[in-house]
């Protein structure tokens, strides 16, 4: 992607803005872009920040591993500089733990929001919340050396940022539980048969694939790809005859605006 002058630089993450593409890059390739609750609201800010007229992200990370996942500084006495540790929060009443876990999941969520559409490019390790953070995306184009995993079962926790929905949904009950159970690596060739990667390409060929696709969906006028999404969104959750009364719904409210006859 071009380097442009960022529109937001801290914690590791930048944003930075081309027309109606934005890139979200994670910047500390030196740790392998482990995760904290500062990158979280960095994340968070990050979407906050997107001018009104994008309409593809780009979620991409510096160096050989997309997200080793979370730094394990979260799990000792002292935690975070000016953060509080995970054993505080577990310490804490029920009320504030859930409102510190769903501030941190609020980095996640906007990727899903129906006015973009959200590709993660995805190389090396992509390890617990790194894998959340690349399934929080709607697209994920990946490297041959990609390797998803799943940890946190395997540390006594569970998946708390918001990608047990999307996993599920992607490659089933059965087998989301055994990766996630197990542990295990997935690597690109089962990802893409599973439907975890919409891609898998060379690692030199990663940033050209993700322009390519990004170009694509371009190509659509925005109101009707806006539609779409949010169509194809709920279909999980609709019956088959609730899901045709919503596509009856959605183009006649295209039609009238294509007629110019729109409320």
């Amino acid at each position: 992607m071009t380097s442009l002058e960022p529109v937001l630089d801290k914690d590791g993450v930048r944003l930075t803005v081309e027309d109606a593409v934005a890139t979200v890059s994670l910047t500390n390739p030196a740790k392998r872009n482990v995760q904290s609750p500062a990158l979280w609201r960095a994340l968070t800010d990050a979407g906050r920040s997107l001018p009104g007229d994008v309409r593809v992200v780009v979620l991409r990370a510096e160096g050989t591993s997309f997200s080793a996942g979370l730094d394990r500084q979260a799990f000792t006495p002292e935690g975070f500089d000016g953060e509080p540790s995970f054993m505080d929060l577990a310490r804490g009443s029920d009320t504030e733990f859930d409102a510190a876990i769903a501030e941190y999941q609020e980095g996640f969520v906007w990727l899903r929001r129906n006015d973009i559409v959200s590709i993660a490019a995805v190389q090396g390790h992509a390890i617990g919340a790194g894998f959340q953070l690349a399934l929080a995306c709607d697209l994920r184009i990946v490297a041959s050396d990609v390797q998803f995993a799943m940890r946190e079962t395997s540390l006594g926790l569970v998946p708390d940022l918001t990608g047990t929905h999307p996993l599920v949904g992607l490659v089933g009950y059965a087998r989301a539980l055994e990766i996630c159970a197990t542990g295990r690596f997935v690597q690109a060739e089962e990802a893409e048969r599973t439907g975890l990667a919409n891609l898998v390409v060379p690692g030199e060929e990663l940033d050209a694939a993700v322009r390519d696709l990004a170009g694509a969906l371009l190509a659509a006028p925005r109101d009707a790809v806006i539609e779409t999404k949010a169509l194809l969104q709920g279909a999980a959750g609709r019956s088959f005859e609730a899901q045709r009364t919503a596509e009856r719904a959605s183009q006649a409210r295209r039609l009238r605006d294509l007629a110019g006859l729109a409320d």
